[in-house]
């Protein structure tokens, strides 16, 4: 009996991976981020034939994997897929039902954007329902989804013809034809294996004409409309806090995580990245709390800046703990030694698949530390501690069984340069694009890059930038597709054409779900008239977003 089993699932086996073997569709989308969770919707909504490939076993990317403090800027600029995913949300909430560690009545949501009596939406969520929402929406279509199939990065793995993409190729072997492509990754991985031009890290301020761009060292910046910047000032260390192994004594050598010599030179550019580190979702419920456990390889020098930023004076909180349903939270960076892991992620982008799983697990083995030392550490404040102590990773939220997800909050990585690139003059609206595919109304905002020693001897984050921006503003076709020397039939709706500073208010997750539709639409209309996406009349496509309730202005 065992031998006939296991002869039938060899069988199966072949019979699957034949069929998958260089089976062709109308769109191949690979990534199963926001974006591309968007786009297999719309594209099947318009019936074309599309496989919807994410390299992990989990769909939603920073959606499902603790980014439930939705961040927006403007909620009238979300329209589209991306409304009906806030709107589900809702719906999913006002089930009694989906209620299991607090009464509805008992949530106060909490943080930057918050539901406001009478809306369609609601926009505060545990990564568990988000990924229900995203099931549920995908539940109706006709969509093929693969998992666990990573993209071979080598000229072996996507065959061009004439500049068009014909087909991708997985590690594993296993082929994907299709007359469009969508690159909806964090990295771009799929836009750089096509040959298409990309940049990683920050322009200096000349390339674009900038204010915001490049190295930031000094406390504000101004905008080209001659509005203050925040910049180094917030989430720095608090004055004199001493950055030599032994207090005073450069000869000692740096304590962990600060580079050797200056930042650079104010406004100059760099192949810096700013700070990754994972969005948690902390409960304080005791039957759903996993208490934060000392990571093995813990080294106490690790927190050293943590606790002499304690020592220098500092009285916040370093994290931000917004509270979402069920007793959870969305915990993120704050102040000067936080979740961010500072200047730890600068290889990651252009890494292997390997060397990128060393770095994520650098992160958490980071962060559990951080967590864990902060909960219990005798050279941390006893009344932090006490606030520390009563949070853990919650139980019932991702498969790893430990309270931490896979999903590494990438952002930013590669960034394509196309034949427009959107920059600071676009966020401020100094200059207007006429192709809107979808709105961005987050401000100018980048987390820290490098973490260096200041001209006083003491220890100083630099990267961060916090600019305002009046409101909604367009974001162009022309920043979501390749120039046309490079490819005709790819969509990079995630790491799309944008300055470092504009990618760092375009990078929000409902953004990304837009633009992820938007593209969908478009390669549905270019693959109905049978021409490259850069000739894809405008004004066509302007009717079917707009059918398709994208809000462009």
């Amino acid at each position: 009996m065992k031998k006939i089993l296991v002869t039938l699932c060899v069988l199966i086996s072949g019979i699957l991976s034949h069929h998958s073997h260089g089976q062709s569709y109308d769109i191949v989308i690979y990534g199963g981020t926001s974006a591309g969770v968007a786009a297999a919707i719309q594209a099947s909504r318009m019936n074309k034939s599309v496989v919807l490939i994410e390299p992990t076993h989990r769909l939603g990317g920073l959606t499902t994997g603790g980014l439930g403090q939705t961040d927006i800027g403007k909620k009238q600029a979300i329209g589209g897929i991306s409304r009906e995913f806030y709107q589900e949300i809702k719906a999913y909430y006002n089930q009694p039902e989906n209620w299991k560690w607090q009464q509805k009545s008992e949530y106060m949501d909490g943080g930057q954007t918050r539901t406001q009596a009478g809306e369609d939406a609601m926009w505060t969520f545990e990564p568990s329902a988000a990924l229900k929402v995203y099931h549920k929406m995908l539940e109706g279509e006709k969509i093929d989804i693969v998992y666990g199939e990573r993209l071979l990065r080598s000229e072996a793995g996507v065959k061009k013809s004439n500049g068009a993409i014909q087909s991708i190729t997985m590690e594993s072997g296993k082929t994907f034809k299709g007359k469009m492509f969508m690159d909806a990754t964090y990295e771009g991985d799929l836009m750089a294996t096509a040959g298409v031009s990309y940049t990683v890290g920050r322009e200096s301020n000349a390339q674009y004409k900038e204010s915001l761009n490049g190295v930031q060292a000094n406390y504000w910046s101004v905008t080209l409309k001659g509005k203050a910047s925040r910049n180094a000032k917030n989430h720095n260390f608090v004055p004199g806090v001493d950055p030599y192994v032994e207090k005073g004594n450069p000869e000692s050598g740096l304590l962990p995580y600060i580079i050797e010599g200056g930042p650079g030179i104010d406004g100059s550019g760099d192949k810096k990245v700013q700070a990754y580190g994972f969005r948690m979702c902390l409960t304080d419920h005791p039957d759903n709390r996993i208490p934060f456990q000392k990571p093995e390889g813990y080294q106490e020098i690790n927190y050293e800046l943590l606790f002499r930023n304690f020592e220098a004076g500092e009285t916040v909180l370093p994290w931000i703990n917004s509270t979402m349903p069920n007793r959870k939270t969305d915990t993120n960076n704050r102040q000067g030694f936080s979740t961010d892991f500072v200047g730890q992620n600068h290889d990651y982008p252009e890494a292997s698949y390997e060397e990128r799983e060393k770095i994520v697990e650098a992160h958490r083995t980071y962060q559990q530390g951080l967590m864990w030392t902060l909960a219990n550490h005798p050279r941390i404040p006893e009344k932090v501690r006490n606030v520390y102590s009563q949070w853990g990773t919650s139980k019932d939220e991702f498969e790893r069984g430990d309270g931490w997800q896979n999903q590494l909050y990438i952002r930013e990585a590669r960034r394509m340069v196309s034949d427009l690139v959107m920059t600071q003059q676009h966020c401020e609206r100094i200059e207007v694009i006429d192709d809107a595919v979808g709105l961005a109304a987050y401000g100018m905002d980048s987390h820290n890059i490098q973490r260096y020693v200041d001209h006083n001897g003491y220890v100083q984050n630099e990267g961060n930038v916090e600019a305002h921006v009046d409101g909604p503003y367009p974001i162009s076709y022309r920043a979501i597709i390749p120039k046309k020397t490079e490819a005709t039939n790819l969509f990079v709706p995630v790491c799309l054409s944008a300055s470092h500073i504009a990618f760092g208010s375009i990078r929000m997750e409902p953004v990304f779900m837009v633009l992820g539709q938007s593209s969908a639409i478009a390669a549905s209309l270019a693959i109905d008239a049978g021409v490259s996406v850069q000739d894809l009349p405008y004004e066509r496509l302007k009717s079917e977003l707009t059918a398709n309730k994208q809000r462009l202005e």
